[in-house]
């Protein structure tokens, strides 16, 4: 058991008989009146996010979880399979437990969240940016910057993601998998 001066960014807590990881929290002392704990709280099972306000000093129950890198594989009809650098143990994941899944390129490192008391996966996430190739890029239009100085491309994982109209098909590209939006080109 923790009180809700432990609550943390990345902490696990039980919560309404789901488990929810703190995504942000702020600790408000007003003037007049008890301190509290804002929170944002996401759901580990349904990806939903609620915000949440507890009193200061209240219980919390955190569930203890460790983070370990696999490797991703490969995509099959049951979900997608990794592999535990370690000890080489395979695992299948859903599609709903994987964050940016569309930017996952076979032999890629991720890093998969799980119970430590349960060994159960609660969700997999990918490292903040990843470099893919470009595999269909319409060509930009010279003066066409009115609109949008953006395009649609396509990378090899399948992911469309918005460009600037000097990428071309066939380049590198580093893409933030938070937001999907395009960073830089990788030389």
């Amino acid at each position: 058991m923790a009180t809700t001066a432990d609550i943390r960014n990345g902490l696990v807590i039980n919560f309404n008989n789901d488990l929810f990881q703190v995504t942000e929290f702020q600790h408000v002392k007003p003037g007049k009146g008890a301190a509290f704990v804002r929170t944002k709280l996401k759901s580990l099972t349904s990806g939903k996010v609620l915000d949440n306000t507890f009193n200061s000093g209240v219980t919390i129950y955190p569930v203890r979880v460790e983070r370990r890198k696999y490797q991703y594989l490969y995509k099959d009809e049951a979900g997608y399979n990794f592999m535990d650098n370690e000890t080489f143990d395979q695992i299948n994941l859903d599609e709903k437990l994987i964050e940016g899944a569309d930017l996952m390129k076979e032999g890629q490192e991720v890093e998969i969240l799980i119970n430590a008391e349960t060994e159960t996966p609660l969700t997999c996430e990918l490292p903040p940016f990843v470099e893919l190739e470009v595999t269909y890029a319409e060509p930009g239009i010279r003066g066409d910057t009115a609109n949008s100085p953006k395009k649609r491309v396509e990378v090899e994982t399948g992911a469309k993601i918005m460009v600037p109209l000097f990428i071309e098909q066939g380049e590198k590209i580093r893409v933030d998998t938070r937001t999907y939006d395009y960073v830089e080109r990788v030389k």
